[in-house]
């Protein structure tokens, strides 16, 4: 399993994948917007949020990177981005046990963000920051969820 490098942004997630593709000569570039994935009507998205990147990979030298904006309406929860937080380690894999047992492990001393659940876009999907400090993020299914929402176009 990869250790996928995963860049949040304060909602200039597009011109970072514009620039990273470029300069790393993407071969491969999905990438979804908050609009593109059906909103919840009880807790609808500020206009201003629908543009920004939800999630978006790109393919480039055998290696893989994502990013995504981290949406003004859920600052409260993941906190303000600032140098040092807005960089993760996404760990993807179809094995939950398997992330099951890295989340256990790597989330000892640390803080959970988001337990490991099942989402919309991911049948095991969760987020915590170890005790040093590092953000994790795990996901089983995250190029499925890209190509679904892709396709679905």
């Amino acid at each position: 399993m990869p250790a996928i490098v995963y860049l949040n942004f304060d909602g200039v997630a597009e011109q970072a994948i514009d620039f990273y593709t470029k300069a790393l000569n993407a071969k491969e570039v999905k990438k979804v917007k908050f609009k593109d994935f059906p909103q919840d009507p009880n807790y609808p998205l500020p206009e201003n949020e629908l543009n920004m990147i939800m999630e978006c990979s790109i393919e480039f030298a055998g290696g893989k990177m994502m990013m995504s904006d981290v949406l003004p309406s859920m600052k409260a929860v993941t906190g303000e981005l600032v140098k040092g937080n807005h960089v993760l380690i996404s760990l993807v894999n179809d094995d939950k046990q398997l992330l099951e047992q890295y989340f256990e492990q790597l989330s000892d001393g640390g803080h959970v963000v988001m337990p490991l659940s099942n989402t919309p876009w991911s049948s095991c999907f969760g987020m915590l920051v170890d005790k040093f400090g590092v953000a994790w993020k795990f996901n089983s299914d995250a190029d499925k969820f890209l190509n679904q929402v892709i396709s679905s176009k």
